[in-house]
């Protein structure tokens, strides 16, 4: 997985974003996590849905076009879900701990992942 964090424009909206884009990583996720603390997030690329099956927190997802254009978000998707699918134009997914992020504040923007910085 590569570290880095994902903005808004000028303004760093999760500072702690895993992006994963390997098979294996991907089908993974978040798994056999006990919780995902606040202010992180996990960005699958390609993704256009995602289960809940096997979780044991619930979680907000965002979906992404290809370009970073937020497509929809789900606030709340509870562990044991089979299908939460973001649209034919979703490309990638973010998921973070339930009820942390703003995500009305995301409507109509455009995400940017950025990596870190080396050290």
């Amino acid at each position: 997985m590569d570290a880095g964090s994902l903005w808004c424009g000028e303004r760093c909206i999760v500072p702690v974003v895993s992006r994963t884009s390997r098979a294996r990583e991907r089908m993974v996720g978040l798994l056999g996590r006990r919780a995902l603390p606040d202010g992180q997030g996990l960005l699958i690329v390609p993704c256009a849905a995602v289960h809940t099956v096997g979780m044991r927190f619930p979680l907000d997802l965002v979906f992404l076009d290809a370009a970073g254009h937020v497509l929809r978000c789900v606030a709340g998707v509870p562990p044991g879900r089979f299908g939460v699918w973001g649209g034919r134009l979703a490309r990638q997914t973010l998921e973070v701990q339930a009820g942390w992020l703003d995500l009305a504040a995301l409507d109509g923007a455009r995400l940017d992942w950025r990596p870190a910085s080396p050290p």
